[in-house]
């Protein structure tokens, strides 16, 4: 039972640090690890050897690929090319249908895009469709944090889920499915409520630009085909490595065609590539833009916390795993049956708490990871809906800790009563949704 309360005191410890004293995550997690480690009484180079694996190793599977995504983020955002991705959508779903809209374009951008970065993006133009279309703000405003959301924690190559991914050992390209599954599937219902519900909430959308401003922007900007590219390529490639190892990787493994597709559907490779096609967005190239002081090294820097709160995330499961916590834990998880609501409700209560739903992702699927055998869980889909559950979790609730809480209110003009209201119920109804949806797979699977 020692093992199991020292768990559970570094979780708290972990939300206390970040949540309460505002300790960076990296510094919370990795002394959570080593009160984990020292107080169950580990073998001191076991200790060291574990710190050195669990940052090295899951830095070597996911640190380039998070780099990578940010990389591609940043042209999208720097080149105008997500305000032309939205104008496309909104040719194609209907003017009138801002709330759908937005929830679309927010799923799509989040996919390299950070959910803050997109919302600050997009919110100009959502704030002048809504305007003119004579909608609440707050409906419209919802319905794109909550698409952005929806993505960012369920589909790599974001780096809350593909961190999960890493430490899990889960095939990337089979969590882009079942992510991409169940995030449209959730989205249903997200632009559905905030259609119904969060639009009876009215505040007057008041754009703080003009028309005119958009159309300039809209005139440097790339084509909505060009710059859906290196969203859509990386995911393409990624998948079809996916389908292809699966059926032909066991019986056909040293075909020229098939090595070359799990080639360049490696999530390091596919998102060189997609990168590569990021850097035909600019209209005009100026050599500064991949100094460190231009585009990509501003988002390198952005970047950094993410990598550093992985490899820590990574330091604090292989404490665990070495520990052997995992075989302790069996009875009580059997006896507690919980399955799939284990990861689910483990980093809703992290993310909660402390706010960041990539430090609840990343944290989770730390403690999940040495108890994967213990829950049954063997297959690559299994692997693949357990980050899927753990990212619908990482959405229950957004509220005052959560960064996207205050962009979503304070750039949109809303009250922090009428956010609470609409927005924090929306990220507990959808990820709530999500969970269901997979809980719900893992019986047809």
């Amino acid at each position: 039972m020692i093992p199991i309360l020292l768990l559970l005191l570094s979780v708290i410890l972990i939300i206390v640090l970040t949540a309460k004293l505002n300790v960076h995550p990296f510094l919370a997690l990795l002394g959570a690890a080593l009160f984990f480690a020292l107080f169950s009484g580990m073998n001191l180079d076991t200790i060291v050897q574990s710190i050195n694996d669990g940052f090295g190793i899951t830095l070597g599977k996911i640190g380039v690929v998070i780099i990578l995504g940010v990389i591609i983020g940043a042209f999208l955002e720097h080149s105008g090319g997500a305000f032309k991705l939205a104008e496309k959508v909104l040719k194609l779903i209907g003017a009138k249908r801002v709330h759908e809209a937005m929830g679309i374009v927010g799923f799509v951008v989040s996919i390299p895009v950070f959910a803050d970065s997109g919302f600050i993006i997009l919110n100009p133009l959502n704030k002048s469709l809504s305007k003119k279309a004579g909608l609440s703000i707050v409906g419209t405003a919802v319905a794109l944090m909550l698409g952005l959301m929806i993505t960012h924690v369920l589909v790599p190559p974001t780096p809350g889920p593909i961190a999960a991914a890493g430490i899990l050992d889960a095939d990337v390209g089979l969590v882009m499915l079942v992510g991409l599954v169940v995030g449209i599937l959730s989205l249903i219902p997200a632009i559905i409520y905030c259609k119904k519900i969060a639009s009876k909430h009215y505040i007057d959308p008041n754009p703080d630009i003009t028309e005119e401003f958009i159309r300039d922007k809209m005139k440097t900007a790339p084509s909505a085909f060009r710059s859906f590219l290196p969203i859509l390529i990386p995911i393409i490639l990624i998948v079809g490595k996916s389908l292809v190892d699966f059926n032909y990787g066991q019986t056909d493994p040293d075909a020229g065609w098939v090595q070359l597709v799990s080639f360049v559907g490696s999530p390091v490779i596919a998102l060189i590539i997609g990168m590569f096609l990021a850097f035909t967005l600019p209209r005009k190239w100026d050599k500064e833009i991949l100094s460190t002081t231009g585009w990509v090294g501003k988002s390198l820097g952005d970047a950094s916390n993410i990598i550093l709160i992985t490899g820590a995330g990574g330091i604090f499961g292989t404490i665990l795993q070495n520990s052997g916590i995992a075989a302790i834990l069996a009875d009580t998880l059997a006896s507690a049956n919980l399955g799939i609501w284990l990861p689910f409700l483990l980093c809703a209560a992290i993310k909660t708490a402390q706010g960041s739903s990539t430090v609840a992702l990343i944290t989770t699927a730390s403690i999940v990871a040495p108890l994967l055998q213990t829950m049954g869980i063997e297959t690559d889909l299994d692997k693949a809906l357990i980050v899927s559950a753990i990212g619908a979790g990482a959405m229950v609730v957004s509220h005052a800790n959560d960064s996207g809480f205050w962009i979503l209110t304070q750039f949109s003009g809303i009250d922090i009563k009428t956010g609470y209201k609409t927005y924090t119920l929306g990220t507990f109804l959808v990820g709530c949704f999500a969970a269901l949806l997979i809980f719900t797979a893992t019986f047809i699977f």
